[in-house]
């Protein structure tokens, strides 16, 4: 006989923006079931593998409303300044945080370390009933419930009832698909290789967004002096790359970006990701939301997906707190509506934005490079624009949710973000 739960939310997918939203979720009350296919600690859990992760200023303000800051911070980087440039150009621009009235623009973190402190947080939750490893095998909903089958590892089968479904599944949202709601795919072609690599000095807090004719290639600087590379290349050339012996790689590194960092002396782990923007056409259906990925999975260029699907998570958790407290069914359309709402312009500005720079920075058609580095050099001489940019790091746009600006999920409107 198959077991029986009822919630009042089910959630498919703990990597970092579920795990957020039931850390958010965790005193308020509202009952919840997670489900995720693998264990926090598994060497199979892609969310908490070796690559890294920039949150800005307002990931920072939820993660410290979620109490799980101080298990990150000691292994965190932290991006003072950032240079941008274009490879074989002229344009460049420099904005530094101290100069804008900032502590940092950023923080970079491995996704080990966000995992590790996010499942902490919710050990000791008092409303958390968790299907890990597990994975969902049916899912069907009505007007009145919606009901998931869970299968855990053994073969065991319980059957969850929730008001609602939460998808923060990814990308490639089991979830989204098994209910309808179509995504389209934009391939960028090009494939992320993501390595870390030391250099001969260490770094001075300095994020660099390097432009390429084939994409961008960012640093990032980690707590212990040495950068993660994220090198966007066309899939040939990717694979390529992942097979080049470590000093040949490094070579080619520094042959692409250069010596502002100096020399490049170590090489770790190589790893290569597909790119592509994912849209769901619609980021909430009959008794489900769509958050993080599973609504919109982003170009790591300006490094803001992560950010954009916390926001996500941090509004989602509002939006619910305040239906409780009016005594509202947290899978009606009206509730969703809002949510949807209240996400619209964010998730909108960040998606253009992205996409922009990617299009921009591989345009080469005539006169159009001799535009963009006009445009960068103008840039870098203009406060009030480099004022406006570092605002990105708290949100695009659209109202701010209350853990972003250093508020409880409910209460009075007063704020610590900008």
């Amino acid at each position: 006989m198959t077991a029986q739960v009822t919630v009042d939310v089910a959630i498919v997918g703990g990597g970092m923006v579920g795990a957020s939203l039931v850390a958010a979720l965790r005193d308020t009350g509202i009952e919840v079931a997670l489900v995720e296919g693998f264990a926090p600690d598994a060497a199979a859990q892609p969310s908490f593998d070796e690559r890294t992760t920039a949150i800005g200023n307002g990931s920072r303000a939820v993660f410290e409303g979620l109490g799980v800051w101080p298990g990150m911070a000691a292994e965190s980087g932290v991006i003072r300044a950032i240079h941008v440039s274009d490879a074989g150009r002229f344009g460049f621009a420099r904005l530094v945080a101290a100069e804008l009235g900032l502590e940092a623009f950023g923080y970079v973190l491995p996704n080990r370390v966000i995992g590790r402190a996010l499942w902490a947080a919710l050990e000791s939750a008092p409303h958390l009933t968790t299907f890990v490893p597990a994975r969902p095998v049916a899912v069907a909903v009505s007007r009145e419930r919606a009901v998931l089958d869970v299968e855990r590892a053994g073969g065991e089968r319980t059957r969850v009832h929730a008001a609602l479904l939460i998808a923060a599944d990814g990308a490639q949202s089991m979830l989204r698909a098994a209910l309808g709601l179509p995504s389209h795919v934009e391939d960028y072609r090009q494939v992320a290789v993501v390595a870390n690599v030391a250099a001969n000095r260490r770094h001075d807090d300095t994020a660099y967004e390097r432009f390429t004719t084939v994409g961008p290639l960012a640093l990032l600087p980690l707590a212990d002096g040495s950068y993660t590379v994220v090198w966007a290349l066309a899939p040939d050339a990717a694979e390529r790359a992942r097979a080049l012996p470590a000093a040949e790689f490094l070579a080619e590194l520094q042959q692409r970006f250069g010596w502002r960092a100096g020399r490049f002396v170590r090489l770790g782990a190589r790893a290569a990701y597909p790119l592509a923007l994912t849209r769901s056409d619609a980021t909430h259906g009959e008794r489900l939301v769509l958050i993080g990925n599973a609504a919109q999975a982003l170009h790591p260029v300006a490094g803001q997906g992560f950010n954009l699907g916390l926001r996500d998570a941090a509004t989602l958790a509002e939006t619910l707190v305040a239906a409780r407290a009016r005594g509202e069914d947290l899978g009606s359309d009206a509730v969703l509506a809002r949510f949807a709402e209240a996400r619209s312009a964010d998730r909108r500005g960040v998606t253009r934005f992205t996409d922009g720079l990617v299009k921009l920075f591989t345009d080469d058609r005539p006169g159009i490079g001799l535009a963009r580095d006009l445009g960068l050099l103008l840039f870098d001489l203009a406060p009030p624009a480099k004022q406006l940019l570092s605002r990105v790091s708290w949100g695009f746009a659209g109202r701010l949710p209350r853990l972003a600006r250093g508020l409880a999920l409910a209460g009075r409107e007063e704020s610590r973000g900008p």
